[in-house]
């Protein structure tokens, strides 16, 4: 047994890009975690995905044996987060288990936005923050002038920061030592009933249902009873064990370890991240405080290419939730696009992600809808529902006022490029904060609706700053504003996957754009096809796609007009009864393609 002094449990935290998961590698490395055979780059990031879009999306664990300079051994337990926005919730949940934090800083680029939102995320749980000035052997790096910045916009101390190279290894000794020195070892009490919080949950082909938790208080052991107490559920512990970084089973858990276990649990659903788990014959009185479980903001549907596939891909996101507890999804059905499930997700990264898994790990064809966000309807009845639709919106006589989410966005963009930020931020309906400086960064403050920013508003923010500008937002509340449904309609038939709800100021320059791409998108028929846009009843925008012409006076040679007139006459009537009865096919090409539709 460890005794807790010589433990400590930390995360690593930092914006995208600035070597978190490279400076795991190299403490892994150091500790002899795995041998150089075994090494590879972001040994952590294990998802195929991850590796080849070089980010890290699931929080992971490793527990590491240390010999430091004074000749003992520690027990460190490091957790390697996410940096991008749409999984900060992975942060959260990973700062619950741990007392301090390393703060990681490209000595090239400084603050950016996400490395502020991580610092408050790590203050909010009360951890102790090391600074760790990263990639000090780059010619560009200028380690004063960040750690000045560091004090100037996040208000931490910057004497201690540890200048590191995490590719090449230099100053990662130094920061296993501040470690040591520097974060608090955990608390907790070995003869106390058993009280573990659960961080996080995913199944395995092999063992089921795994289980990561942080011992709080007690002993986690194989063969004990264990009850989750939020569901009151009881199961049998099979195997416990901790991440070397490989799987590697243990006797036991003991207060301040992070580690894993089995216990023939059927579904991850059983198991809510952020509840305390406690011994059965001995239960905990009071739960840990646990954590808020993950909101999806943003809202897509997704359906089969080949309407046979539909059961497969009700298996293929039965089996994704089990790996993916903030995605949730629920049935649904279209005229156009037969049946599908409508999905939650915490912002558009994570939808393509989601996207890109079924595609790849279930080899599925899917079409996905617009994005669109939650709304709340408050109709004239006194009622209130939330929109997750737009085509389930009610009738305009029957709503008193529609609100919208919106959220409070940090934006950091060189001096140069702030004119084209500040009117990107206007066009997007986005209310002035604050606008700091901090040497030659602008930080903005801004409040923006979320149905903005889930279309194309980040590509629209890197094309606009050259890639030089960062963004972090959180959700800031909901607010009346003045939305309409936008239905589109072709040869008269409402298309319900292309309807969306827009500001009543931009949906007719909405709804024509969208009618105009879809006059290239769809192919002509023998009778004229009228693409239009509504509100209700009114008619905002109309393309009309021309008829292909048959010419039906050729064999006509000579002879009397009257035949020709009689011909045509014929013709035009056919042309009239066609377009009564006439279906238009919407190929699966042009709902994709008009969905894609961004602003320009």
């Amino acid at each position: 047994m460890t005794d807790l002094a010589h433990k400590r449990n930390f995360s690593i935290v930092a914006h995208i890009d600035h070597g978190k998961s490279t400076l795991a590698d190299r403490m892994i490395e150091f500790c002899g975690g795995l041998t150089d055979r075994e090494m590879q780059e972001q040994v952590l990031d294990s998802m195929e995905i991850e590796r080849e879009r070089g980010i890290t999306i699931k929080a992971q664990t490793v527990c590491l044996d240390y010999k430091a300079q004074n000749g003992e051994i520690y027990e460190l337990n490091l957790m390697d987060t996410p940096g991008h926005v749409d999984f900060s919730y992975e942060v959260s949940r990973s700062l619950a288990a741990c007392e301090g934090s390393l703060l990681v800083v490209d000595s090239t680029q400084g603050v950016e936005a996400q490395t502020l939102a991580n610092v408050y995320l790590a203050l909010d749980a009360d951890h102790e923050i090391i600074p760790v000035l990263n990639k000090i052997d780059l010619p560009a790096s200028e380690p004063g002038r960040i750690k000045q910045q560091i004090e100037d916009v996040i208000g931490l101390d910057t004497t201690d920061a540890i200048n590191i190279s995490a590719k090449t290894g230099e100053g990662v000794e130094d920061v296993l030592e501040s470690i040591i020195q520097r974060l608090p070892s955990p608390r907790g009490k070995l003869n106390s009933s058993l009280k573990a919080l659960l961080v996080d949950s995913w199944y395995d082909s092999y063992l089921g249902v795994m289980i990561l938790v942080r011992i709080q208080d007690g002993i986690l052991k194989r063969g004990m009873k264990i009850k989750l107490m939020s569901s009151g559920q009881i199961h049998q512990i099979d195997h416990v064990g901790k991440f070397l970084p490989k799987a590697t089973k243990i006797e036991q858990l003991e207060p301040g370890d992070i580690g894993y276990f089995t216990a023939s649990v059927k579904t991850v659903a059983e198991t809510n991240v952020g509840d305390t788990i406690t011994d059965e014959r001995n239960p905990a009185t009071e739960p840990l405080s646990g954590f808020k479980p993950s909101v999806p903001v943003v809202f897509s549907s997704l359906f089969p290419v080949d309407a046979a596939a539909f059961e497969e891909l009700r298996d293929s996101l039965a089996k994704l939730r089990l790996n993916d507890a903030s995605f949730v999804y629920e049935p649904e059905s279209s005229a156009a696009l037969g049946f599908g499930f409508r999905c939650g997700f915490l912002g558009l990264l994570h939808l393509e992600i989601i996207q890109e898994r079924l595609e790849r790990e279930f080899d599925l064809d899917l079409i996905t809808t617009a994005p669109s966000v939650v709304y709340r309807i408050h109709k004239t009845d006194g009622t209130d529902l939330e929109l997750h639709n737009p085509s389930d919106m009610p009738e305009p006589t029957q709503i008193d006022f529609v609100e919208e989410p919106w959220i409070k966005a940090t934006i950091l963009v060189p001096d140069e490029h702030l004119g084209g930020v500040l009117s990107l931020c206007t066009e997007r309906r986005g209310v002035q904060i604050e606008l700091t400086y901090t040497g030659n960064r602008a930080m903005l403050v801004y409040r923006l609706p979320l149905n903005e920013i889930v279309f194309d508003f980040y590509d629209r923010l890197k094309s606009t700053s050259k890639g030089y500008a960062s963004f972090d937002y959180h959700m800031d509340g909901y607010q009346q504003s003045d939305l309409v449904k936008v239905s589109i309609l072709v040869n008269a038939e409402i298309v319900d996957a292309l309807s969306f709800m827009s500001h009543k100021s931009q949906s007719e320059a909405r709804g024509r754009a969208i009618c105009e791409r879809l006059k290239d998108l769809i192919p002509r028929q023998l009778f004229k096809i009228a693409v239009q846009a509504g509100i209700g009843g009114k008619i905002i925008a109309r393309s009309t796609i021309s008829a292909m012409r048959k010419d039906v006076t050729a064999k006509c040679y000579g002879g009397d007009i009257s035949r020709k007139r009689k011909l045509l006459e014929k013709q035009k009537k056919g042309k009239k009864k066609m377009r009564q009865f006439g279906q238009v096919e919407i190929p699966q090409s042009a709902f994709l393609a008009a969905l894609k539709m961004s602003d320009d």
